[in-house]
């Protein structure tokens, strides 16, 4: 995936944490599917006025330039609201009272549940040890049976597959 909603460097987007990662690739998508969804819009419009016989008046024109500002409006929308997710996530990662947030001293509610498997699963991932050692750290883990909800038996599999 091309990822052109915001213009970010490579060091910059290597400084990106999982979760800022997965909503920078979530806005993408969203952003990816509007501009699809304006394309198709004006090819069944072209089709439309052709088969009226009407192709060569300045109607497609001014159709395919309201199609695009509104396009373009949305995915500004789109972006606005990428960068306060970024920006919050950067605040709300330094911590609270209790320090900062770290699975799992000090795990944030604060992330959505597909937010919190990428903290959990960089977590176990980082451990320094075999693929069996951390499926039984896991296991035993009851704080993520609760923070993460239903993403808890998907991590469980994930962390499964590495055992083979």
């Amino acid at each position: 995936m091309t990822i052109d909603i915001i213009d970010l460097t490579d060091p910059e987007y290597a400084n990106l944490s999982a979760v800022q990662m997965a909503m920078v690739r979530a806005a993408q998508g969203k952003k990816n599917a509007l501009v699809a969804d304006a394309e198709k819009e004006k090819e069944d419009l072209y089709d439309l006025l052709v088969s009226n016989n009407f192709a060569r008046s300045s109607v497609f024109e001014k159709a395919q330039a309201r199609i695009d500002a509104q396009t373009e409006e949305k995915v500004a929308v789109v972006k606005d609201d990428l960068l306060y997710q970024l920006a919050f996530e950067g605040l709300s990662s330094d911590g609270n009272e209790q320090g900062p947030y770290r699975y799992p001293e000090n795990p944030n509610y604060n992330l959505a549940p597909p937010q919190r498997f990428l903290v959990v699963r960089s977590y176990y991932m980082g451990l320094d040890a075999d693929a069996q050692s951390r499926l039984a750290a896991y296991s035993m883990d009851t704080l993520a049976m609760s923070y993460l909800g239903e993403y808890y038996a998907t991590l469980y599999d994930l962390l499964a597959s590495y055992c083979d």
